[in-house]
């Protein structure tokens, strides 16, 4: 038991290291925004500064781009609305249909160009915020998965050869959260986890699951029972793997919980409550979990508790296993960590630097650029990069003490979050994708 221990541990740290010099899922390498090996990255760009390239998008996406080498996936709909700040209630028919399929890009790292596209899905549909194709691809190098906001979940070779597609709805009911469906699966070993965390909409259950990446067979689903009412049940995350005396438990945070499970099996371990002390039935949450080994960080929406605690356990573990509690958490942005200290950035351009450990305000309240922040905010190259929807980006220098090293304005509504590979900045506008580095 201790060596399989040890290994799966030791198996866990080198798949991670292995990744580090790329961006292969949601959040990057470590599903916590922290780009370990890049460098040398530009604290200053413009439209016509440090851009190396810039590539049309079909449409605005909240989607992240993932890189693996020298070639760069994106999901997109068909065609869009630079600013999608409508009333979906008042478009036209014609509208709709002029914005249905749901693409997946594979553009050449080096010049932007595009190598190929392969239509993923149909029946885009719109939201405030949100498309159908908001939840992040994934990549091993050799496969590419995406799961589309209609929650059907697709599999490619990086050559854009489809694999095999599954469609959820089909096979598991009817999915409703308010804002529609948009949590990208964790892609961990030979398995892609999901979590359909729900309710607002549909009165089907929520449940986890787990599928082979290779043939899109089901492994086990689980239901989850969540005491959330109304609202509070919606949950647009990504699950994310705990480590705890060496065995991984994937954490699922939803319905004012938080709960663990046995990766193999899908047998629910733990779950702790304290997320929403007031019940408010409106407590839908958007920001995701970050996990640093056992230690995982959640919650924050709109003022409720932002808790830290300790993966492990059996049944309620509620009072029993947290470490810190504070109210400096934020509604929409995923926070991101060094292992040392935890950046927050809030809805509204404030940023909160935390000890990881005690939950300590290092500074608290700092103004960055003004402006209402959808993104997740990037560290990487001992630098904090946080976006606006205005596509306006505040550079912030990591550590215990607040500088402001940049301010930098490109063009188009913005929603999805940078990424950071080697020297180079990814940001994605509602128009176009930026290749960002210094110029030699």
């Amino acid at each position: 038991m201790y060596l399989r221990a040890t290994l799966l541990l030791t198996f866990g740290i080198a798949a991670a290291v292995a990744q580090d010099p790329y961006w292969p899922q949601w959040r990057g390498p470590r599903a916590s925004g922290y780009a370990p090996k890049a460098h040398d990255l530009p604290v200053k760009w413009s439209e016509t500064e440090n851009i190396i390239w810039k590539a049309k998008m079909p449409s605005w996406s909240a989607a992240t781009p993932v890189v693996w080498g020298d070639v760069i996936y994106v999901t997109t709909a068909e065609t869009g609305f630079v600013n999608p700040t409508y009333d979906t209630r008042k478009l036209s028919r014609a509208a709709e249909k002029s914005s249905d399929k749901i693409f997946l890009l594979a553009l050449d790292r080096k010049t932007g160009k595009e190598k190929w596209r392969v239509e993923a899905d149909h029946g885009n549909q719109l939201f405030r915020k949100q498309n159908s194709s908001s939840p992040s691809p994934i990549t091993d190098g050799k496969y590419v998965w995406l799961m589309t906001g209609n929650v059907r979940l697709v599999c490619f070779t990086t050559a854009g050869k489809p694999v095999w597609k599954r469609d959820l709805v089909e096979d598991y009911g009817q999915v409703g959260l308010n804002h529609g469906y948009a949590s990208t699966p964790l892609l961990d070993g030979d398995r892609l986890y999901v979590q359909v965390v729900h309710g607002y909409r549909s009165d089907n259950p929520s449940y986890t699951a787990a599928f082979d990446k290779l043939t899109g067979k089901t492994i086990w689903k689980e239901l989850r029972p969540a005491p959330g009412v109304l609202e509070s049940k919606d949950n647009y995350g990504t699950p994310q793997m705990a480590v705890v005396n060496g065995r991984k438990e994937m954490v699922v945070f939803g319905g004012d919980i938080a709960t663990g499970q046995d990766p193999d099996t899908g047998k629910e371990l733990w779950r702790i409550g304290g997320f929403n002390p007031s019940a408010f039935q409106m407590n839908r949450t958007i920001a995701g979990l970050l996990v640093v080994g056992d230690q995982v960080i959640v919650g924050g929406n709109r003022g409720k508790p932002y808790i830290a605690f300790k993966a492990g356990g059996r049944g309620d573990v509620t009072g029993k296993n947290e470490m810190w509690i504070n109210g400096h958490g934020a509604d929409v942005p995923t926070s991101t960590t060094d292992g040392r200290y935890l950046y927050v950035l809030k809805d509204n351009g404030t940023m909160n630097c935390l000890e990881l450990n005690t939950g300590k305000p290092v500074y608290e309240s700092q103004r960055i650029e003004l402006g209402t922040y959808s993104s997740s905010p990037l560290l990487a190259d001992g630098k904090l990069y946080n976006i606006n929807e205005d596509g306006t980006t505040s550079v912030v220098k990591a550590g215990p003490q607040f500088e402001m090293l940049g301010v930098n304005k490109l063009d188009g509504y913005t929603l999805a979050s940078p990424i950071a590979v080697d020297d180079q900045l990814f940001i994605r506008t509602g128009e176009a994708l930026y290749c960002i580095g210094r110029k030699k």
